[in-house]
């Protein structure tokens, strides 16, 4: 029996790991699987929790309001080494870019258990964008035995920093099993989310999804941003724009005091998977700085303009499916009204296929660390 230790601690982590878990729960007679969450993120975590029905068996409830980097990391890494000390895994199963998931890295390094990375290879080489993950991805590269790579230039990336190519699997990105796990739902249940009441009845209404928190645009990009969603409503008069605010501080305040009031622009909590999920589907276009969301919107043929100087997430833009417009005011606007004034470029961006995933990355991931056979992931480009 084959123990796998899975530890997250925030809500993205969540979401591409209950796939993964999910597909572990099919195989009791050869894995036992067990969850440990930080809860680096406490009440975006529990949504998910619940939305996928997973109990963790471990909940070390790190979280503190407004927490620092140096605490957080310090008060985990001692933290998940008793816990490592207690459960003694065959291996430790991490996700993505956080610090939950380079604490991990490190404690299980330290005791010597092999570490299978999800979502290995993204890489911006840039250590102040994003911050600190790209610097906590890299770390994690050093330290891993399985990289399960969502694209062919993560894959390239990981075997040009020297990775061993044995180790090195093509697996496509688990959000995307996620995301089409949970649109069967919705589509079969004709689901309308509660949380939503002021979505536009009429198609005439261009309605706009917002997601800025990263913490490279704290103060002066994110104010721009706000500057740019303002004009945005100001200038078009068939868009509303609805933004779920992070709970951050250092956005929740800036944000609340340059939009709050603004006509056609809902500033709502954050939102569930499900209804986010609802969400993207109803939009006419996204602005964003989510890694998640760059890699999601391309199966619902939804345009995105990444509000970052760099994205790790280059295949989508060169998919045509997204576009880096940076955080300049300017910008923001210019690139937001070619696509609400000229079709031609809307259809460009809302007809790719997606070079994330299929829907089978978790499958793909439980066989090999299972030591069975598996199909890489192959994208199927769209011809121009």
């Amino acid at each position: 029996m084959h123990k796998i230790l899975i530890i997250f601690g925030t809500r993205p982590e969540a979401i591409k790991l209950a796939p993964v878990i999910l597909e572990l729960a099919k195989h009791p007679a050869d894995v036992e699987s067990l969850i440990c969450v930080t809860a680096q993120h406490r009440q975006m975590l529990d949504q998910v929790l619940s939305l996928f029905n997973i109990k963790p068996d471990i909940d070390l409830n790190l979280m503190e309001e407004n927490q620092k980097l140096s605490s957080f990391t310090s008060h985990a890494l001692q933290s998940l080494s008793h816990v490592i000390d207690e459960i003694d895994p065959d291996t430790i199963l991490i996700q993505g870019d956080t610090t939950t998931a380079m604490v991990s890295a490190l404690a299980a390094f330290y005791k010597k258990i092999p570490i299978g990375h999800v979502e290995a290879g993204l890489r911006t080489y840039d250590d102040d964008n994003p911050f600190p993950e790209e610097a906590n991805r890299r770390i994690i590269s050093v330290l891993a035995s399985y990289h399960f790579a969502p694209t062919e230039r993560a894959m390239d990336f990981l075997l040009a920093e020297g990775i061993q190519k044995k180790s090195v699997f093509l697996t496509g990105n688990t959000v995307i099993d996620a995301l089409l796990a949970i649109l069967t739902e919705v589509r079969k249940k004709n689901y309308v989310p509660e949380t939503l009441p002021f979505l536009p009845e009429s198609d005439h209404c261009k309605l706009i999804l917002v997601t800025a928190h990263r913490r490279e645009s704290f103060g002066q990009p994110l104010r721009q941003i706000c500057e740019a969603l303002k004009a945005i409503v100001e200038r078009n008069q068939d868009v509303r724009i609805i933004y779920p605010v992070h709970m951050n501080p250092n956005v929740s305040e800036t944000v609340y005091s340059l939009l709050k009031g603004q006509e056609r622009i809902h500033l709502i909590s954050p939102l569930d998977y499900k209804d986010l999920c609802y969400l993207m589907g109803r939009s006419y276009l996204i602005l964003t700085d989510s890694g998640g969301i760059q890699e999601e919107a391309p199966s619902l043929g939804k345009p995105v303009l990444v509000m970052r100087q760099t994205t790790e997430r280059p295949e989508a833009i060169e998919a045509g499916v997204a576009k880096l417009v940076g955080t300049s005011r300017d910008s923001i606007i210019k690139s937001t009204e070619e696509l609400l004034q000229h079709s031609n470029e809307y259809n460009r961006m809302a007809s790719r296929s997606n070079p994330f995933g299929d829907g089978r990355a978790s499958e793909r991931i439980v066989n090999i660390l299972l030591g069975r056979p598996y199909e890489p992931f192959r994208h199927n480009k769209v011809k121009e």
